[in-house]
């Protein structure tokens, strides 16, 4: 697995990396709420460990925006010295799945993550199909006629949002506030140009029956002149074997 772990003080850190090492995961460290959310917009992480006290903050704010961000499948441990039921209750209702009292039973912590993980995996959502493209939901990317068409974390994201939602119309300012999380002062050109971005990597046009519409002045609209409904076609030939479930 593939772990992010926000802690500041060298010394839990120095007992991560002693306590990882003899396993598999691979760890990335950040010391800051800054740097940790700023890697989470680009990279992708199977579980999450988040001290409770930042040099910038708190881990409630890290979890709020994770949770209104990215998702609720990826796993959250908070670390905390704090041990009242109070705080215990609080962090989990924050967001947290999990919480680990900062102590000497670090084996316990490994415990708690594999449990974690046999969890997520189980919670796992199935491939989509649409046509040529299938949705790829574990790996975060859409493959083309069974190849990755190399679409990046937010190009993903939107994507998936307009297959999702094939047919609706979308302002430039709800998708930019749905994928970005910004708000609507944002720019909303980075809207268009990740729509570019999709259309050139999907093969999207009138001529493939496929197309992203713009309606000026407005937004976009995923459109496909059969609607295609999720699971109603045979899957996309892949190379090697996949664990999709597309019909």
């Amino acid at each position: 697995m593939r772990l992010g772990i926000l802690e500041d003080e060298a010394t839990q850190i120095s007992i991560y990396e002693l306590l990882f090492s003899p396993t598999q995961h691979q760890c990335a460290f950040f010391g800051t709420i800054a740097s940790f959310l700023d890697a989470l917009k680009h990279e992708k992480f199977d579980l999450l460990i988040v001290d409770w006290v930042l040099p910038d903050g708190t881990a409630g704010e890290v979890l709020e925006w994770i949770r209104k961000n990215l998702d609720w499948h990826i796993p959250i441990i908070c670390v905390t010295s704090r041990t009242s039921e109070s705080d215990v209750v609080n962090v989990l209702h924050m967001g947290a799945d999990d919480y680990f009292v900062k102590s000497s039973r670090y084996f316990e912590l490994l415990a708690r993550i594999e449990s974690l993980a046999r969890r997520s995996r189980e919670k796992q959502p199935t491939n989509q199909c649409f046509g040529p493209y299938e949705i790829d939901l574990s790996n975060q990317q859409i493959l083309m006629d069974g190849e990755d068409a190399g679409l990046t974390q937010k190009e993903f994201a939107l994507a998936g949002y307009l297959f999702q939602n094939l047919n609706k119309l979308f302002s430039r300012v709800h998708l930019l506030e749905k994928i970005w999380g910004f708000s609507a002062e944002i720019d909303t050109r980075t809207v268009d140009t990740h729509i570019s971005r999709i259309r050139n990597k999907l093969n999207f046009s009138a001529q493939n029956s496929w197309d992203i519409l713009t309606i000026y002045g407005y937004g976009y609209r995923l459109c496909h002149n059969k609607n295609i409904a999720p699971n109603s076609n045979k899957a996309p030939r892949r190379k090697q074997r996949s664990s999709t479930n597309c019909a």
